[in-house]
């Protein structure tokens, strides 16, 4: 990239395609929350781990910090945690 305006505006493509992913697992999320029956079930932390552990190798495979990754994925799952809890209390999936 020749330059700062070139490099900043790759990002923000990446940055498109990065919200457009998430989108798409958040349908995902709040297709498995109706199959989550209380609180336990959605914080689930043995399957979060699990989840971060498969970041961290996949990060290591294509180049990325494997520390960075994790933070993502803590971040993102905590954040998808939030809104199944949502969900539910509101008495199910929107």
């Amino acid at each position: 990239m020749r330059d700062l305006e070139e490099v900043r505006a790759r990002i923000d493509a990446i940055d498109g395609e990065l919200v457009r992913l998430l989108a798409e697992r958040q349908g995902a999320v709040k297709a498995a929350a109706a199959f989550k029956k209380d609180e336990g079930a959605v914080r689930a932390p043995g399957r979060v781990e699990q989840v971060v552990a498969l970041a961290r190798g996949r990060a290591r495979e294509a180049g990325l910090e494997p520390a960075v990754a994790e933070a993502v994925w803590r971040a993102m799952v905590g954040a998808f945690i939030e809104l199944e809890l949502d969900e539910h209390a509101r008495g199910g999936p929107s």
